[in-house]
């Protein structure tokens, strides 16, 4: 009797038990990265980021978190050369998500907005290499994934310092930036709702039984955006001019209209965010059910089970709500000072880049992403209007992830190979 078919369920409680606590971590330390940006400017509180974050969290990671998960499960170690011993990948994945899952919790508890993708991608790299042997790793799948942690807060930041200078130049100094605020924040809706919609149509929706073409996603989003654009006119419509002491220009009444766009992108932040990182968790666990499912078959290609991505979602918002805080104020106002025109600039930038990552496949970092388009907004007022002692506080902790959730991984790795093998 092989080891899967005697632990099989063992090892599936376990999977479930250590996908959750990542679930957790991800949702303590990366969505609090997501939802940072909304609350350091004041335009929503902790309580409604919650809200926001666990209602459209969980639907980006139910939706459209299904090719992701296909890299992180099948995507680093190379199946093949495990066919003789399915329960090395087994216990491999089990050491994945606890060694980041640990990590997680040591960084969220210290207030460090790490990466989540770092984490996992390293403990499985880690595991891999010392314990299947340097062959066993996708070195250039790993490439890949390590380049896009580079390219994707250079990407946010450009993005970001566009946007805010494009909001400097079309509303704050135009003759009357009220007026001018209330013509163009609406196209600034429309343009969040359409990326988000385009990119969850045209790769997010196969597992649940939706396939359109290029052509219907395109006028599908469309639509979506003009019926989310239509939501924002009418609460917008409820901001009325109010010129206040020390503020000539109406500048206070502009900040209030962006407060509106700003519940709209940090909705679509949270979903970009589920979308992307609840691979994290789940790719693993996924891998695992596969493989003892199937009786130490490995296949690649088995489809996620619906409940994983529901877990991994449940996971995801217990996070952020019993824990989420720290790295919020990290983020929100630890970088620079961030305002609703500020954080709406840097949040769109962000949520673009991880879907567009998303849709791709590739599992980027959403804290890179994020802290790179805060320091687009910041770069585009001067460097003077960064914190350089908080960024390099949080260079280095993005420095020490890789390394960490290799080491963990490792030792989990004999551990569990030492009990069941």
């Amino acid at each position: 009797m092989s080891i899967i078919a005697q632990h099989g369920e063992i090892f599936i409680i376990l999977a479930c038990l250590f996908g959750f606590f990542m679930a957790w971590g991800v949702g303590a330390n990366d969505v609090a990265n997501a939802m940072g940006t909304s609350v350091g400017s004041k335009a929503i509180t902790i309580r409604q980021a919650i809200v926001i974050a666990v209602i459209f969290e969980f639907l980006g990671a139910w939706l459209a978190g299904g090719e992701v998960t296909a890299t992180i499960r099948g995507g680093i170690v190379d199946p093949v050369l495990l066919q003789a011993n399915p329960e090395l990948l087994v216990y491999g994945m089990l050491s994945a998500l606890l060694a980041a899952a640990l990590w997680l919790l040591i960084a969220s508890a210290k207030g460090w907005p790490v990466s989540t993708t770092h984490s996992i991608v390293g403990a499985i790299v880690g595991f891999g290499a010392v314990g299947l042997g340097m062959e066993a790793v996708a070195w250039n799948r790993v490439g890949t994934i390590a380049s896009s942690w580079v390219v994707s807060p250079l990407l946010a930041g450009a993005i970001s310092f566009l946007l805010f200078k494009s909001v400097q130049h079309l509303i704050f100094e135009a003759k009357d930036p009220f007026a001018a605020a209330k013509r163009t924040v609406p196209f600034y809706i429309f343009l969040v709702g359409f990326i988000v919609s385009m990119v969850t149509l045209t790769k997010g929706l196969t597992h649940v039984g939706l396939d359109f073409t290029f052509g219907q996603s395109f006028m599908l989003s469309v639509l979506l955006g003009v019926g989310i654009m239509g939501i924002g006119i009418v609460l917008e419509n409820r901001v009325k001019h109010e010129r206040r002491s020390g503020d000539q220009f109406g500048y206070g009444s502009v900040e209030r209209v962006f407060g509106v766009l700003m519940i709209f992108t940090a909705c679509a932040m949270a979903f970009a965010h589920g979308s992307n990182d609840v691979a994290n968790a789940v790719g693993p666990l996924a891998a695992v059910i596969s493989v003892v499912r199937s009786d130490g078959v490995i296949d690649t290609a088995a489809l996620v089970p619906w409940w994983v991505l529901i877990l991994g979602g449940g996971g995801i918002v217990a996070g952020l709500v019993t824990y989420g805080h720290k790295v919020i104020a990290t983020v929100g106002t630890g970088i620079t000072e961030l305002t609703p025109s500020r954080g709406f600039a840097a949040t769109l930038a962000a949520a673009t880049t991880v879907v567009l990552a998303s849709g791709t496949g590739l599992p980027i970092s959403t804290t890179h992403t994020l802290v790179g388009a805060v320091l687009g907004v910041g770069l585009a007022r001067g460097m003077a209007a960064l914190n350089l002692r908080v960024i390099g506080t949080i260079v280095m902790s993005w420095l020490i992830t890789l390394p960490a959730g290799a080491g963990l991984a490792i030792m989990f790795f004999f551990m569990f190979k030492g009990i069941f093998g």
